[in-house]
């Protein structure tokens, strides 16, 4: 897949919203995540500093950032957040689905990372299940986990849909669609 930033596109609209996440609340319960961020676009220089940004109240000054590159199309060296710079590094061992935000002073972090194409019922659910204190389902997982969920969400509403189509039509101990006609008539004579 090949994915081109349109650099002419106004960055500064990017830069003004904050940050989507979902952060772990403090526990004592560690688990593989300590949290989800929906990224808005594919470009980490638009998306770091706001990222960078919401993170320094709960978290402390992140002052390193590690990502995958089979998700991020451009992986700069650096970023420029409020006047400091950000160091971007990368590594394909990583999961793709994972950020990892680093800190001298307070320690390590790990997001999942939610795709910004995501459809927002998909991405709230990922947000949630990334945030529970102890969880043992790493970024890989999860995204698995709502493939899966959403396939069974999108075939439920095909059939929903089909037997909408069909006039709610009965079926058949095989699985096929039954017409009126096929029906045994009533005491009454009615189908």
């Amino acid at each position: 897949m090949t994915t081109t930033l349109d650099r002419t596109a106004p960055r500064d609209l990017a830069a003004e919203l904050p940050a989507r996440l979902s952060l772990t609340p403090k526990t004592t319960l560690a688990g593989l995540l300590d949290g989800a961020w929906w990224p808005r676009s594919r470009d980490l220089e638009v998306e770091l500093p706001p990222l960078a940004a919401a993170l320094e109240g709960p978290w402390g000054r992140v002052t390193r950032v590690t990502v995958n590159p089979a998700r991020w199309p451009v992986v700069p060296r650096t970023v420029a957040v409020d006047g400091r710079t950000l160091h971007v590094g990368w590594f394909t061992e990583q999961d793709p689905d994972k950020l990892i935000l680093l800190s001298y002073t307070v320690g390590r972090w790990d997001l999942l990372v939610i795709p910004p194409e995501t459809e927002p019922a998909a991405a709230a659910r990922l947000m949630a299940a990334a945030a529970i204190p102890g969880s043992v389902l790493a970024a890989g997982v999860l995204m698995a986990n709502e493939t899966v969920i959403g396939r069974g969400i999108r075939d439920a509403r095909r059939r929903e849909a089909a037997w909408e189509d069909e006039g709610g039509a009965c079926m058949s101990p095989f699985g096929e669609p039954m017409g009126r006609s096929a029906l045994p008539l009533s005491g009454n004579g009615w189908r």
